[in-house]
């Protein structure tokens, strides 16, 4: 499943302001890893890959869509992965495999 550019909603507690939105999905940031190392930051799906995909702990960097401006914020807001309605999804899927 692609995450980089995947549209979810925010269902956590720790970030109210999200509620309610559309979120684009622009990159992962990597839980544990130095942030100033170059696996911490990704923003693309073969790196993703590279770094061991996307897992509990992991913050992930996104944008709200703003309705009336019809656009994404320039603002981005990095939740838990955990608080993002697509991590269900992805927990269901790699059950799967």
């Amino acid at each position: 499943m692609p995450i980089i550019g995947k549209v979810t909603r925010y269902k956590g507690s720790e970030q109210k302001a999200l509620r309610g939105y559309e979120l684009l999905i622009v990159a992962v940031l990597k839980a544990g890893v130095d942030p100033d190392h170059a696996d911490a930051y990704v923003t693309d799906e073969d790196h993703l890959a590279r770094v061991g995909g996307v897992v509990e702990g992991d913050r992930i960097e996104v944008k709200p869509w703003l309705e009336r401006e019809g656009r994404w914020s320039f603002v981005s807001s990095d939740p838990l992965v955990e608080d993002l309605a697509f991590w269900s999804e992805l927990k269901k899927e790699r059950r799967k495999d």
